[in-house]
């Protein structure tokens, strides 16, 4: 084997995943300005965006760390799934998003591959991005996100 070949997906998850494509990893925070004013007084981070999601109960911001983002989270109600996951965990890595070209696509891939999916079906989150979420259970107690993105640009 190459040295570096482990880096490379299979060609026929390629029209599926970006392969090996993080685009954000998300944190769960209880204050959102908190968390924002350390990351950019301890590392030097700036926000590229913020926003409220109100379908998913959430404000959020994006900063950029190298070529991937840092998404924090900050729930708008306690009963919101970052509250909840705030109460049972705490503050802390909440997901894993990988970049899709196919969202449809990547869905029905994992269906036939009998991963359990929270979302069957796409819905708008941050940035207008289509996404779907991956149960925990499916692999390795990792909620995974999915986030289509236009590989054109």
């Amino acid at each position: 084997m190459a040295h570096g070949s482990w880096l490379i997906a299979p060609k026929r998850y390629a029209a599926v995943v970006l392969p090996y494509n993080i685009h954000h990893v998300a944190i769960a925070v209880s204050d959102l300005d908190d968390a924002l004013d350390g990351f950019r007084d301890q590392y030097g981070f700036e926000v590229l965006h913020r926003e409220i999601v109100d379908d998913q109960g959430v404000e959020e911001a994006l900063i950029a760390v190298g070529g991937s983002h840092v998404q924090l989270l900050a729930p708008l109600y306690d009963t919101s799934p970052v509250g909840k996951f705030l109460e049972r965990r705490g503050e802390g890595m909440h997901h894993v998003a990988f970049a899709v070209a196919d969202i449809q696509a990547a869905l029905e891939h994992l269906r036939r591959a009998g991963a359990r999916l929270i979302d069957e079906t796409p819905r708008i989150g941050g940035g207008g991005h289509r996404i779907a979420f991956v149960h925990p259970g499916a692999l390795a107690g990792t909620l995974i996100e999915l986030v289509e993105v236009d590989t054109d640009a």
